[in-house]
């Protein structure tokens, strides 16, 4: 790979990239299924990624002829390569296994070794005979959304699909590597302002986001409505906040620190409450809550905004879905697509029905979500959550810090760009957007 990195460094065109050998491995991080046992027993919280996530060289795999090898420049952390990398709910090897049954293409993903990551920026190398609107030499980022064109369902929303995957988690060959062979439908024009790093973080959660928020898919959100954000400068948070301030919303952001709450100042929200310093306990113990601190945090957001919320973005789950349901607005809406402290939900249905509110569910982005998401990153209306960065071979440090949530934002993974600061191609618009704007969530690495 390093022939592809002296060529990109050195901007050469696309026929120079595609004229370079393709190589027989690279390197990625990935996990083993003969380890799947080795934190068996182990509480989920103890259970450790840096034991289970390899860095290594792996075979090149097989191009179809709708898909494109690209050469990954920067990827970043998610909570499903936490997931895949604790093995939890289960092993990810049982999907790379169905996945492996639907075609000879298919079968390239069933191997004993899972190469994770749901996010990339890098360039385009090869393009299989299927694929028209991208090429070699495309500077590109990469969301998640797996799927093909043969589900009758996935073209009114192709989210509907039944076969319909996370890449790097429901399949393999992920983005937390030196090199990905993906879905031309996967691709997006990289923002020209950004680094590789500040454009790796964004696509799974600024789509995410973008959706649940913003889209007729999700809460299809209007100008002046207010909405509650759990982990309001999380991976999903912060792009959240932004989604609501450029729509005209009104965000009210639950952080856990006055360190947090500060940085959603800058951002512009002006309703924030340090969930910590309220200590709110929801649960009584561990099968009972307290409808009592579900209307204290309401009567606390009414102090705030005068109402209660017309949309709750929910991602925590069993935590908090219980004061998700309570809090919202009657006639309002709790759009959920996570639930990182546990799926196994309860929440008081008399409040649900009785005040005619809503659930809806919201899994990643379609095409046009994430590609329309992406456009506002390009025209620098929303901006990289980017906290901190960490090299390739330290992945299972950076999935440490995410997995005990001891991060803001999104953290970056350097794959085969050698430093920080690299792929600027617009300084100009950059400056336009802003430096401070840019760097609002950067902190120095743990």
């Amino acid at each position: 790979m390093q022939e592809f990195l002296e060529a990109i460094v050195a901007g050469a065109s696309g026929d120079d990239i595609a004229a370079i050998s393709m190589p027989e491995s690279y390197r990625a991080a990935y996990v083993l299924r003969d380890e799947i046992e080795m934190f068996a027993g182990v509480p989920s919280a103890d259970k450790d990624p840096r034991k289970s996530l390899h860095v290594n060289e792996v075979a090149v795999p097989q191009l179809a002829p709708d898909e494109a090898y690209v050469a990954v420049m920067a990827s970043s952390i998610n909570f499903n390569t936490v997931w895949t990398s604790i093995f939890e709910p289960i092993p990810t090897f049982a999907f790379l296994a169905k996945l492996g049954r639907e075609s000879v293409y298919g079968a390239r993903h069933d191997l004993p070794y899972h190469v994770v990551g749901s996010d990339a920026s890098g360039v385009v190398i090869r393009t299989g005979p299927g694929v028209h609107n991208f090429r070699p030499g495309d500077r590109v980022v990469i969301h998640c959304n797996y799927v093909d064109d043969q589900d009758p369902a996935a073209h009114e929303d192709s989210m509907k699909a039944a076969n319909q995957r996370i890449w790097g988690f429901e399949s393999n060959f992920g983005g937390l590597a030196d090199f990905t062979v993906v879905k031309a439908n996967q691709l997006m024009p990289k923002p020209a302002h950004l680094s590789w790093e500040e454009a790796a973080v964004n696509a799974l959660c600024n789509s995410t986001a973008y959706r649940m928020i913003v889209s007729k898919n999700g809460a299809g959100m209007l100008q002046d409505q207010s909405v509650l954000i759990w982990g309001a400068t999380g991976g999903l948070g912060a792009y959240a906040v932004q989604h609501v301030l450029n729509g005209g919303g009104v965000p009210i952001g639950v952080v856990s620190s006055p360190e947090k709450v500060e940085l959603l100042r800058r951002m512009g929200v002006d309703a924030v409450l340090d969930r910590r310093m309220q200590a709110y306990r929801f649960w009584k113990d561990e099968h009972t809550q307290d409808e009592s601190e579900w209307r204290r945090f309401g009567k606390d957001i009414r102090a705030l905004i005068g109402e209660d919320p017309d949309i709750v973005f929910e991602h925590i789950g069993r935590q908090t879905m219980g004061a998700s349901v309570f809090v919202a607005k009657r006639g309002g809406t709790v759009v959920t697509c996570a639930a990182t402290s546990g799926y196994m939900i309860e929440y008081d249905n008399r409040h649900l029905w009785m005040k005619l509110k809503t659930i809806k569910g919201s899994h990643f982005a379609n095409y046009r979500e994430a590609w329309t998401a992406n456009d506002l990153l390009v025209k620098g209306k929303v901006v990289p959550a980017l906290s901190c960065v960490y090299p390739l071979d330290q992945v299972g440090e950076a999935a440490y810090q995410v997995h005990h949530n001891l991060h803001e934002g999104k953290i970056g993974v350097l794959c085969l760009a050698p430093h920080e600061g690299m792929g600027i191609d617009d300084p100009g618009f950059r400056e336009q957007v802003g430096e401070d704007r840019l760097t609002l969530f950067r902190r120095e690495r743990a």
